[in-house]
């Protein structure tokens, strides 16, 4: 499903517009945007549409169109959600290169984990990044996550192996980081 809007200070979180996925066309066609994301992204304008679709349509993912600047900048996600187990998995991609670096992913992920656990009512979120991606692991630690461990050469990338740092939030900590 697509999330509701969530304005932050600097960030918004909304659903698509029809804009949105040859946006996301141009960002993935850039290796440096997709060179530390575990997966591939569709090439075609149509695939893309149907993969925004299909997230719409889900019952287990949440999902959202960063916007910052005026401008579509990126993506966030609660996907794999687990309502049994009450945790889901994160995700988060700024795709415009010109908006890195000034905290937009980290605003993102503070919006995002709140709706998980007061809106959800869900009681951990787990996400990770490249062992070497330090700008994502710094915005998911000022986002709350701490590290859980890392998967050694977990993903084939560039002609080798790279380990994986995975991280997870519970709802407990973060209640106690908000209440001071």
């Amino acid at each position: 499903m697509f999330g509701p809007v969530l304005k932050g200070q600097n960030v918004t979180l909304r659903p698509p517009d029809a804009k949105d996925p040859a946006k996301f066309i141009e960002w993935f066609a850039d290796t440096e945007v997709t060179r530390y994301l575990g997966t591939s992204f569709p090439l075609s304008l149509q695939a893309e549409e149907e993969a925004i679709k299909r997230l719409g349509e889900s019952k287990n993912d949440v999902w959202w169109v960063i916007e910052a600047e005026g401008r579509s900048i990126g993506a966030s996600g609660i996907h794999r959600i687990d309502w049994i187990n009450a945790h889901a998995s994160t995700g988060t991609v700024i795709g415009d290169k010109s908006c890195w670096r000034k905290g937009y992913g980290s605003e993102a992920m503070a919006l995002r984990t709140e709706y998980a656990f007061r809106q959800l009512n869900l009681h951990k979120l787990k996400s990770g990044a490249f062992l070497d991606n330090e700008p994502s692991k710094r915005a998911l630690q000022k986002a709350g996550y701490r590290q859980a461990g890392v998967f050694r050469e977990d993903f084939w990338r560039d002609g080798k192996w790279h380990d994986h740092w995975e991280c997870e939030i519970l709802r407990v900590d973060w209640e106690k980081e908000q209440a001071r």
